[in-house]
C-alpha cells in the first residue's frame, strides 16, 4: 500500500501523542519522591528486620511461638522481595526463617495469635516451592479448624477484632499456596460472622466488649484482613456481598476521620488523640488493595492512600525504623488508657504493615 507524506505525518503525530500520553500517565502514577519510593522504603525495613539476631517471641504460661508481629513482618518482607525479584534479600529471609524449622522452635498451635505464624512459611513456599514450608504453614492452617464449633467456625473464635487478620490471612494464604477453595470458604464464613457481630453503625469497630472505643491498630487488623480476603474471594461466594459491603462501609468511615496530612489517630474518632503509625500503615494498605483490585473505584480512595504513604514515610528514621507505634494494648473501659499509651520506635507491629503497603503500591506495576 502506497502512503502519502501527509499520511505518514499523521501516523507520526499519532504515535507521538500516544507516547507522550503514556509517559504522562506513568509519571502521574509515581506519586512519591525518589527518597520515599516504596521499593527503597521496603528494602530499608527488610534490611532492618534482617539485622535482628533474635526472633520476637509470644510467650504466656500456656502459649508460645514466634510472635505474630514477627510473622507479619517476615511475610511482608518475603512477599515484597519476591515481587521485586530481589533474590539476595529473599535468600537471607528464607535462611532466617528456616531456623524456626531447623531448630524446632516451639509453636503450641492452640491460639489464634500463634497459628497465624503460618502465613510466613506459606509465603516462602510460594516463592521457592520448598515443601517443608508448605507443610509447616498448612499444618497451622488446618489446626486452626481442628474440632470446629457446631456452626462451622474455628474453635479459636473469640470475637476480638484482631482475629479478622489472624484467622483470615492464614486461611487466605493456605488457599494461595494450594488452590483449595475450602480455605477461602473458612475465611469467608468466619469474617462474615465477625462483621455481623462487631461492626458498628458508623462502619468502624469497638476494641471489644467493655471497650467502646475505636482503637486504631485494632481497626487496622480488621481493614487489612478484609482487604486480604477480598483480594482472592470470588464473587459467587455466598458471603462475598456482605463482606464487600462491610469493607466499603469501613473504608468510607476511615476517609471521614483521616487527618489532613493522611494519618489516622490512636483513637480514630478523637481529634485530640495522637497520630499513630501502625494503624495508618494498615489503613493505607487496605485502601491501596481495594483501589488496585477494583473494589474502590472513586479517585478519592487513591488520593487518600497516596497522601498516607507520603506522610507515613516521614515517620521512618535513618535506621529503617518506624516511629510513633502504639505499644501492645489490651482492652479497657477508660478512654485515658488509650490516649496515654506509650509510643515506641521500630516495633514490628508497625514495621510489618509498612512492608504490606509498599508491596501493594508496587504490585500494580508487576
Amino acid at each position: 500500500m502506497n502512503m502519502s507524506l501527509s499520511d505518514l505525518f499523521l501516523i507520526a503525530v499519532t504515535l507521538c501523542l500516544f507516547s507522550c500520553n503514556t509517559s504522562q500517565e506513568i509519571e502521574a502514577d509515581k506519586f512519591w519522591s525518589d527518597s520515599s519510593s516504596p521499593q527503597l522504603i521496603g528494602s530499608m525495613i527488610t534490611d532492618e528486620l534482617l539485622t535482628r539476631n533474635d526472633f520476637m517471641m509470644y510467650e504466656t504460661p500456656d502459649v508460645k511461638a514466634v510472635h505474630y508481629a514477627e510473622a507479619c513482618a517476615g511475610f511482608g518482607a518475603v512477599r515484597l522481595a519476591g515481587l521485586l525479584n530481589d533474590q539476595d534479600r529473599l535468600n537471607r529471609l528464607i535462611l532466617r526463617y528456616s531456623e524456626v524449622i531447623d531448630k524446632n522452635i516451639v509453636n503450641t498451635e492452640n491460639h489464634v495469635d500463634v497459628n497465624v505464624y503460618g502465613i510466613l512459611p506459606l509465603e516462602i513456599y510460594r516463592q521457592n516451592k520448598d515443601e517443608k514450608f508448605l507443610q509447616q504453614g498448612i499444618h497451622l492452617a488446618d489446626k486452626q479448624w481442628e474440632d470446629p464449633l457446631e456452626n462451622g467456625l474455628t474453635n479459636q473464635t473469640r470475637y476480638w477484632i484482631d482475629d479478622v487478620w489472624m484467622i483470615g490471612s492464614l486461611q487466605v494464604q493456605a488457599y494461595r499456596a494450594t488452590g483449595n477453595m475450602v480455605y477461602l470458604g473458612r475465611a469467608a464464613l468466619e469474617i462474615d460472622t465477625y462483621l455481623n457481630k462487631l461492626q458498628q453503625p458508623n462502619g468502624l469497630f469497638y476494641h471489644g466488649e467493655g471497650a467502646p472505643f475505636f482503637w486504631g491498630r485494632g481497626n487496622g487488623w480488621v481493614a487489612a484482613g478484609l482487604a486480604e480476603l477480598l483480594s482472592e474471594l470470588p464473587e459467587d461466594n455466598p458471603h462475598y456481598a456482605s463482606i464487600l459491603g462491610g469493607y466499603k462501609n469501613m473504608m468510607d468511615a476511615l476517609l471521614k476521620y483521616q487527618a489532613d496530612d493522611g494519618m489516622w489517630r490512636q483513637l480514630i474518632d478523637h481529634e485530640d488523640a495522637w497520630k499513630e503509625t501502625s494503624s495508618t500503615a494498615m489503613f493505607g494498605y487496605a485502601l491501596s488493595v481495594g483501589a488496585r483490585k477494583g473494589l474502590l473505584v472513586d479517585s478519592i480512595y487513591i488520593a487518600a492512600y497516596q497522601k498516607t504513604w507520603n506522610t507515613l514515610v516521614t515517620y521512618i528514621n535513618e535506621e529503617g525504623k518506624l516511629t510513633d507505634v502504639c505499644v501492645g494494648t489490651g482492652k479497657s473501659d477508660d478512654i485515658n488508657y488509650y490516649l496515654n499509651r506509650p509510643r515506641i520506635t521500630g516495633d514490628l507491629h508497625g514495621q510489618a504493615p509498612v512492608l504490606w503497603f509498599a508491596y501493594s503500591i508496587l504490585a500494580r506495576d508487576f
